[in-house]
């Protein structure tokens, strides 16, 4: 398959790392591109979304997001906001204080939080806003050379879709792409990703790439979702929970290679310690060993480590005591095929009621009706 192009940004193998909060940090995106390189290739791997607002405002935990690991050659970072003006002085900052080489704005967020002050997945619903803010983006960026993205998805729910006039949107605003995730913000992460809506929105917009994001599990999803619906490239997100080997798989399979890595428990571990010590190197060796603790459950996730060992595993407080822990398990015992293909991450039911500002949907302009997003970033 080509490469992804994004304005002048050129992409080998066209792999996006979604952005997770309390994921995608330096220490885990590190982790994931140390698996693409040694296939040789290399992907675009998104920061966690921060806040315009908490950014212009010098929000100091904002700041702490910010941080890039030093084989970053390439940084990325996800903006949320609903305000063009800070958006822009955002993306400004950005390029010119941190040296991003692509900007990605959130309009797919689900999190009430977010979706009550009229921002991510429900934002779109205001059309003339919506446009307003990306081209606040692109001229802030443009002066750089930056490219700017956006991620959203099908809409509010099936009565109020706003995927296809973002598409629109997208391409008259600058955007040098557009993802879309195949679930609308009542869904959240429940059901199934409508790849049909990913390969109409392919079909409408054919000036910029488009990405699709839902349900790749393995890399042969990530193929079957480029057959099926001819984007340019595939977002993954929960898929590489607690298995950041996909990425090698994801490089492996774009060169023509059917791959499916299916490592021992030995392996897994290693690959859990590896990542400890990312953290722990990235935030000292008490937050890192934290950090850890929500990514267990993953790593293990099929496996017959018992629950004590999964307790045990979940409060460790030093390298140490990980690794004592982790020489107690097998390490012959086979990865579990029932695991392959299966969904991992959050997934819940759909929402009876999206949370948004009152009055959200009764109009589809939006100017001045924006309401300031938080100042703190993160999930």
């Amino acid at each position: 398959m080509n490469p992804l192009r994004l304005g002048d940004l050129e992409i080998s193998t066209p792999v996006v790392l979604a952005p997770m909060a309390g994921i995608t940090n330096a220490a885990y995106r590190r982790l994931c591109l140390e698996m693409m390189r040694a296939e040789g290739a290399d992907g675009l791997f998104v920061c966690e979304m921060i806040t315009s607002r908490g950014l212009v405002e010098g929000d100091e935990h904002t700041k702490d997001m910010l941080v890039f690991d030093e084989i970053e050659t390439r940084r990325s970072v996800q903006l949320y906001g609903t305000d063009p003006v800070y958006v822009g002085k955002a993306t400004e900052i950005l390029c010119a204080e941190y040296g991003v080489a692509h900007v990605d704005l959130n309009f797919g967020c689900p999190v009430p939080k977010v979706t009550r002050k009229g921002g991510g997945g429900v934002l779109p619903w205001k059309r003339t806003l919506l446009g307003e803010i990306l081209k606040a983006a692109v001229t802030a960026a443009e002066p750089y050379g930056v490219p700017v993205t956006m991620k959203t998805r099908k809409g509010i729910d099936d009565d109020h879709l706003t995927y296809l006039d973002a598409g629109r949107i997208a391409a008259d605003s600058g955007v040098a792409a557009i993802a879309l995730h195949g679930r609308t913000v009542s869904q959240a992460y429940s059901g199934v990703a409508d790849w049909e809506a990913i390969a109409e929105l392919k079909a409408a917009v054919g000036s910029i790439p488009v990405l699709g994001n839902g349900d790749i599990w393995e890399a042969a999803d990530a193929l079957r979702m480029v057959t099926e619906t001819g984007v340019d490239g595939v977002v993954v997100g929960r898929g590489c929970l607690g298995r950041p080997w996909l990425f090698r798989d994801l490089a492996a399979a774009f060169r023509g290679d059917q791959v499916a890595t299916l490592p021992t428990l030995g392996e897994v571990a290693a690959m859990m310690r590896r990542h400890a010590e990312l953290l722990c190197s990235h935030m000292g060796e008490e937050r890192g060993c934290k950090e850890i603790r929500k990514h267990v459950t993953w790593y293990l996730k099929g496996f017959r480590a018992g629950g004590d060992m999964r307790r045990d595993l979940g409060l460790v407080k030093a390298l140490a005591d990980l690794d004592r822990l982790l020489a107690e398990l097998d390490p012959s015992e086979p990865f579990p095929a029932s695991e392959l293909g299966a969904p991992r991450g959050r997934q819940g039911a759909p929402r009876s009621k999206v949370v948004m500002p009152d009055g959200w949907l009764d109009d589809t302009d939006g100017v001045g009706c924006a309401i300031p997003e938080d100042t703190v970033s993160g999930g």
